[in-house]
């Protein structure tokens, strides 16, 4: 990487891109919380668990990836505070905003699309250039017409290219294929109605 593209993109961010989450933990692999979705940003290393990060990493700048569809996501409120994510398109999804790690196979698209990813073509919701922060590494790559580096001490600069979108309920269940709790894993479901009535008892016909 020149230096002038180290400039614009963080050393850790190509090993977050190209790490595989949600393993479980070698270490504590018999505990409840053991799937690997933390990821240090100091340490630059693997993915690791809950309790790798309160025993290993308590100081350290730290990220938690989720799941939506089985593609790597991250809340624009964690990541915001490391890159400058402006371009990349975001969705908000059981009332958090995120954005996708990586790219993602294209589902056929509508009529009528007009955004479109400026490195995979993927229809985009809104006009953003970028469908996830892995295209926007590309671009920056090929073009160096883009960066992560924040400004201004860590302020969000105003891109204008789009705002964050509230899925709509078709476009939701195309992007969770049928599940979106899965970006929340450690989330028990609520219980079944506990105040359900019961219905009218019927008594057994006597014999004749």
């Amino acid at each position: 990487m020149g230096s002038q593209e180290s400039m614009r993109v963080p050393p850790w961010l190509e090993s977050l891109l190209s790490t595989s989450f949600f393993a479980v933990c070698r270490i504590h692999g018999d505990a409840a919380r053991s799937e690997s979705n933390m990821y240090c940003l100091d340490c630059n290393g693997d993915a690791f668990c809950f309790y790798c990060r309160s025993s290993r990493h308590k100081d350290h700048r730290v990220i938690q990836i989720r799941r939506s569809s089985y593609h790597d996501v991250v809340r624009v409120s964690e990541i915001q505070k490391v890159l400058d994510i402006s371009g990349v398109q975001t969705y908000v999804i059981n009332s958090a905003r995120v954005l996708f790690l990586n790219e993602r196979p294209q589902p056929k698209s509508g009529k009528g699309v007009s955004h479109l990813c400026e490195i995979c073509a993927r229809s985009l919701l809104d006009p953003f250039r970028f469908c996830s922060l892995g295209c926007k590494l590309v671009r920056i790559k090929r073009n160096g017409d883009a960066s992560f580096t924040l400004e201004n001490n860590g302020e969000i600069k105003e891109s204008g290219e789009g705002v964050s979108r509230r899925v709509g309920r078709e476009e939701e269940d195309q992007l969770r294929e049928g599940n979106l709790q899965d970006i929340y894993p450690s989330t028990p479901s609520p219980p079944a109605n506990p105040r359900r009535r019961k219905g009218i008892p019927h008594r057994a016909p006597f014999g004749s």
